[in-house]
């Protein structure tokens, strides 16, 4: 006789993992934690969602952190003289705002959610609470947000050199 209590408890034995903690994965700002370092940063994010055309933060506004998509898409914008130029159009397991964690400068661009969308901020007042309680983890983050943001910076060269 088949225990129904086992095929039920041990089902999905493999797959204990979150979906916060599968999107975290996925983000090159956090590549090379381990699981236990992924479970303390999971505690650390704040889970919002958004309604179509919702701004997640319009450009110009004060930066508190950056955001993961878990599901939905998010187009990032400038705005100059009335007119929207669209920088991005991101969607599931992408992120944006990160340069939030290494200053106070309002936001360089906006960001809204073009779909119903689920996003996990983790914040810079975080990262400083990590920092003290976890100096080597942090350390880990900000090497690999440096990383993040020197292959962006590089992008950006590239492209401007294409167009000079």
């Amino acid at each position: 006789m088949k225990s129904p209590l086992w095929s039920n408890l041990f089902h999905n034995w493999n797959s204990q993992e979150s979906e916060k903690v599968l999107a975290l994965k996925e983000v090159p700002v956090f590549a090379s934690l381990s699981d236990k370092e992924l479970d303390e940063i999971e505690k650390l994010t704040h889970e919002r969602k958004y309604q179509s055309g919702e701004d997640v933060f319009k450009q110009f506004a004060p930066a508190e952190g950056m955001f993961i998509i878990i599901s939905g898409s998010v187009e990032i914008y400038i705005e100059n003289d009335g007119s929207k130029n669209i920088l991005a159009e991101l969607s599931d397991r992408d992120f944006f705002g990160e340069i939030a964690l290494l200053d106070d400068k309002p936001r360089s661009a906006g960001a809204v959610a073009t779909t119903p969308s689920i996003l996990l901020g983790f914040f810079k007042p975080d990262l400083l609470s990590l920092m003290e309680r976890n100096p080597s983890l942090s350390s880990k983050i900000l090497t690999n947000l440096g990383t993040v943001l020197a292959e962006r910076l590089r992008k950006t060269n590239e492209l401007l050199a294409e167009k000079t």
